[in-house]
């Protein structure tokens, strides 16, 4: 999800620069941030194997299917956006297996005729850049500038006449409130639960305002814990929700705290003022310009990744251990944010 919404920038560069059509291919988590993208106007959704999934698994003649969709589309060219630690070069040959006559991408070795127009990836080895630059510089190869620089989501009012209507079906509920965002795509990007639960309370002391903890349905678990522990101004919201109405949500909280996953991508898209609790994994996906405070901490070496290029970043620009941040730090950051009344005040 994070990765579709930074490369909206790019995305909307190509829609308004060239005029065309957009078709997005992307995975099942993508897709759900997709529509809300107001320059693409086609979605094909497919978990391909070469991207990381949760226990996905596609057999040769499905991704033969996807092959013949892409054939028979006929489509005039195509961009392929990656993050430095992927190989382009599956993405590359469906797109020249399926006749595709323009393809744009970055790639490390020489893909000769499998791109039109090549752009020899300097990341991570010479340079990083942010995920959002990165992409919009993959379009100056085709003469295209990077006018669009914000990430952007074009919400219904149904959206947020239903979230509204949600949020105001918990008794507990009250405006102004601040999101606690717990949950994680993967282990290594955690920050403690009693840490949470520690900072769900003091929060709930020192502001006096509602906390809603959110996150996927397969959460609960972890936010009932947090809340349960955190007295009656703690609301877990987990799983009740679909992705426009959570941003929704997002675009009315005071602030948002989480770990860096989509949710900071959607608060950074709806200029919401965001704390990251950072876990040093990917240094180009950070808030992209929009109020916001990144507390980095450590990955454990034991979660560390394989991934060779990733494992070179983490040599070079991590090898200062830091511990996750501390609730007091969390706390001055999140208030750094807040302009709360005399009345608002907790004690």
């Amino acid at each position: 999800m994070g990765d579709v919404l930074m490369s909206s920038p790019a995305i909307r560069t190509l829609h308004k620069q060239i005029g065309c059509k957009i078709t997005l291919l992307t995975s099942g988590k993508g897709a759900a941030v997709a529509n809300l993208i107001a320059a693409v106007d086609e979605v094909i959704e497919f978990d391909l194997p070469w991207v990381k999934q949760d226990q996905t698994e596609n057999h040769p003649e499905q991704i033969y299917k996807l092959l013949e969709q892409l054939r028979s589309s006929r489509f005039d060219g195509c961009v392929i956006f990656t993050v430095y630690s992927q190989n382009p070069m599956p993405a590359i040959m469906l797109a020249y297996l399926a006749g595709i006559p323009l393809r744009l991408a970055y790639c490390r070795e020489n893909p000769y005729d499998l791109l039109t127009d090549w752009y020899p990836d300097p990341e991570p080895l010479t340079l990083i850049k942010h995920q959002v630059q990165r992409d919009l510089d993959l379009l100056t190869k085709i003469n295209l500038k990077d006018t669009e620089r914000r990430i952007e989501l074009d919400l219904s009012l149904n959206a947020r006449l239903s979230a509204e209507k949600k949020l105001t079906g918990f008794a507990e509920f009250r405006q102004p409130f601040i999101i606690l965002h717990p949950g994680v795509s993967e282990q290594k990007r955690e920050y403690p639960i009693e840490l949470w639960a520690h900072l769900c309370r003091e929060l709930i002391e020192t502001t006096g305002i509602t906390v809603l903890l959110t996150g996927a349905a397969a959460e609960d678990q972890t936010c009932a814990y947090i809340a349960t522990n955190a007295g009656p101004l703690a609301v877990n919201v987990c799983g009740r929700f679909n992705i426009e109405e959570f941003a929704a949500v997002i675009e009315q909280a005071a602030v948002v705290v989480s770990v860096n996953t989509g949710t900071v991508h959607l608060a950074t898209a709806l200029q919401r003022p965001v704390v990251v609790l950072y876990a040093q994994t990917n240094p180009q996906h950070t808030p992209w310009l929009s109020p916001s405070y990144v507390l980095p901490f450590s990955v454990a070496p034991a979660l560390k990744s394989r991934n060779k290029i990733i494992a070179y970043v983490d040599q070079k620009y991590y090898s200062e251990f830091i511990p996750p941040p501390s609730v007091e730090s969390v706390i001055s950051a999140v208030r750094s944010f807040l302009v709360l009344k005399p009345e608002e005040q907790g004690h």
